[in-house]
Order: structure tokens, then sequence, then C-alpha cells
């Protein structure tokens, strides 16, 4: 679907400028068109302390960078703060995916969008996380709207993006732009438990910067 044929947005309360906070490239790409193609007026704001390692969270990073400066798309690049973010896990290192350590952690991701939005003049903040299937949008959702009440001037907008085949086009626009496929959800933790699940299923671990979208696997 061409990026004009997308159903027009509106970030809710009638604003119509919008802080996004993006995990990634992949998961950003099809948000990120359907907010050009509505007129919207946003910035990104890239603040993941979870991923690692850091050449995991570089490449993650620079493939966003890639993509927002193609589209003219101002992007912020916030602290890679990890100490702090293992801080906050301390306790939970066991804990399963969309578990209490997933909330923790977009509670700090979100915390500091929230913080950026209100310190910046932004009334609506979103995300790209919830595009992906992996995820669980409620407790996505949940930790956007905490973040966003601290602040009367603040918003979290709780739109759906796979809905109207966003998450379909995710991948095709991620197959077009040959993102950076990442396998793993970004923590230490989630690609340790990848990797014991990879290998009980004989199957190899994780090669950092190795599999891009669009490429053909291997035989």
């Amino acid at each position: 679907m061409d990026i004009a044929d997308r159903a027009k947005l509106s970030p809710p309360d009638g604003h119509s400028r919008v802080l996004l906070h993006s995990c990634c490239a992949p998961c950003s790409g099809e948000v990120m068109e359907a907010m050009t193609a509505s007129g919207i007026d946003y910035t990104i704001f890239f603040y993941n302390p979870n991923i690692h390692p850091k050449e995991e969270y570089l490449l993650r990073k620079d493939e966003n960078i890639r993509f927002a400066q193609a589209h003219g798309i101002p992007f912020v690049d916030a602290d890679y703060d990890t100490q702090n973010w293992f801080r906050r896990a301390k306790g939970m290192e066991w804990e399963p995916e969309r578990g209490a350590r997933c909330t923790m952690c977009f509670d700090m991701r979100f915390e500091r969008t929230a913080l950026y939005a209100h310190e910046n003049g932004f009334p609506v903040i979103t995300s790209s996380l919830g595009i992906s299937r992996w995820k669980n949008m409620a407790q996505i959702n949940d930790c956007g709207e905490r973040a966003a009440s601290h602040y009367p001037d603040l918003v979290y907008w709780t739109f759906n993006w796979r809905k109207g085949g966003g998450a379909a086009r995710m991948i095709e626009i991620s197959k077009r732009e040959h993102f950076y496929q990442q396998e793993y959800c970004g923590c230490v933790y989630s690609l340790r438990d990848t990797n014991a699940h990879r290998t009980s299923q004989g199957r190899p671990e994780i090669v950092i910067g190795q599999l891009y979208y669009g490429d053909e696997p291997d035989a």
C-alpha cells in the first residue's frame, strides 16, 4: 500500500504534535509512515537502555536514525543508562517475557519519554512497541498511560498500530528498507532465554548483526 493510501490518523484531543517513543526501525517504520501520511508533526525519541549488548543497541539505533533522516524526521537520542536499567531489574532476572520485568522496562522508558515531552511542549506521547505481535498491547498501554498521568498537560495515545494492515506493512517496509532484523526483544535476559530455547530446538545461538529483512535464508 502506498503511503498516501493509509487511513488518516488523528491524535487524541485534536492535537497534531506527537513524541513517538521508538524501540527500533522495523517497529517504528509503519508508525512513522502512517503519521507522515496524516500530516502529524512528530519527533522520534529513542530511549532504550534495556538493549544488550551495546553492539545490538547501536545497530538498532543507527537503523532508526537512518530511516528518520530519510524522512526528515527529528530524532532525539537519549541516554544509554544501562546501570539504571539493571538496578531496576534486580530481582526480576528470571521473570518471563511479558511479566513484571517487562512492565518495569516499559515504565522506565515511558517515564523518560513523558518527562521529555512535558519539558519540550509535546502534548501527546505514543510508542511503536505495540505494533509487534510479540508484545502485550494492554501492558504497554497501561505503562504509557501511567507515565503520562504524572503530567496534566500530557496524554498517551493508545492507538492500535497493528490494525488496518499495520502489522503486515511493518514487514513490507522492513524488507523494502532492508532493516536489521533483531531476533530477541532486547535485554540480556531475553537474549539468554531465546538462546536457551534455540539450543533446546537444535538451532544455533543468535549472532548479533547477521540477519536483515529481505535476505534469503541459508539453505
